[in-house]
């Protein structure tokens, strides 16, 4: 087939790339609502509970988001690697690139940028996703990037995690992912009950299920960590390789596990050893300068007039005549 203006004319043009992830952006939108919603009548709460209630209200919406969020998220692992390559099949024209791989629970982002964006006639800028959770077929996919004609790095990239590659990996991927992604939702469900324990005034519990979340927060990254350290075939482009790490889901999934954790500890040792200072944090006893403004607005004792009116002889009374 002969070269019109340039390309190829059974290749489509390159995918715009969305400037951001929707799903975090919509997670994100609601819990900052909720911040909002809850500072407005942060000024109906009196004295020190105020402050209480509010690092108690941002650190709860903190952990949820993060728990929340990073089941969506793309980057658990990543790498990048600048190289001199082919673009596309049938073609000797090369270019030179950034490419990028994305790993999360659900599946594996390929990025392709061109260093400038125009070469050849053509806008190099990529971003393909090829989605392993359920429901989801890899495979086809892959087969569908193969019939749009994508770039050859990025096929490149996709076939190593399909289950015909001879590397072997897309099995244990998945499953790691599966389990990790199953893990998160139920920390998010203990993160609920914590919430709902909290408001009830039950803190003791409430911390006992701040521990099991940040225990199955730990599991889902055991689960990607034994899977990250499997041997894998080395994704090679000329002289260099694209080499993967630990990326910011991980980092920020692991600091809120260990969050919960130091959390859920407090809230036990703290009853344990001064149960009073636990109950003054949550506002389920006042505090002492509250109690003395409370009792020097009672009366000590029942006024001289009241004990009068109780004592006074029924004979004594004033007569009332009436007409």
């Amino acid at each position: 087939m002969t070269l019109w203006n340039g390309s190829y004319p059974f290749y489509p043009g390159a995918n715009a790339c969305f400037p951001f992830d929707t799903t975090r952006a919509v997670i994100i939108t609601i819990f900052l609502s909720m911040l909002v919603m809850f500072i407005i009548i942060l000024p109906g709460i009196r004295g020190r509970g105020r402050l209480f209630w509010f690092l108690q209200l941002v650190l709860g919406l903190f952990l949820g988001a993060v728990v929340l969020t990073v089941q969506f998220t793309r980057d658990w692992e990543t790498g990048w690697v600048q190289a001199n390559t082919s673009y596309k099949s049938f073609s000797r024209a090369q270019v030179n690139v950034d490419i990028g791989l994305h790993i999360g629970l659900a599946g594996v982002n390929v990025t392709l940028r061109g260093n400038p964006v125009n070469q050849i006639n053509e806008t190099i800028n990529y971003n393909e996703h090829f989605p392993w959770n359920f429901g989801a077929d890899y495979d086809r996919s892959y087969s569908e990037g193969l019939e749009k004609g994508l770039p050859s790095p990025i096929l490149y990239v996709a076939e190593q995690f399909s289950t015909q590659s001879p590397c072997a990996v897309h099995r244990q991927y998945r499953i790691a992912g599966h389990y990790a992604s199953l893990a998160l939702w139920l920390a998010f469900c203990t993160w609920l009950m914590s919430i709902l324990l909290f408001s009830m005034s039950f803190p003791l519990y409430g911390g006992h299920m701040l521990l099991l979340t940040a225990t199955l927060i730990l599991f889902s990254l055991l689960f990607f960590f034994t899977m990250r350290n499997t041997l894998k075939c080395p994704i090679q482009f000329g002289p260099v390789s694209l080499r993967t790490d630990y990326g910011e889901s991980f980092w920020l999934t692991l600091a809120t596990g260990l969050l919960c954790l130091l959390l859920g500890l407090g809230i036990v040792t703290l009853n344990s050893l001064q149960p009073e200072k636990l109950k003054l944090i949550f506002s389920l006893q006042k505090s002492s300068k509250e109690e003395v403004w409370d009792k020097s607005c009672l009366p000590a004792e029942p006024s001289c007039s009241a004990q009068d009116v109780v004592m006074v002889p029924l004979g004594e009374l004033c007569q009332v005549t009436v007409t």
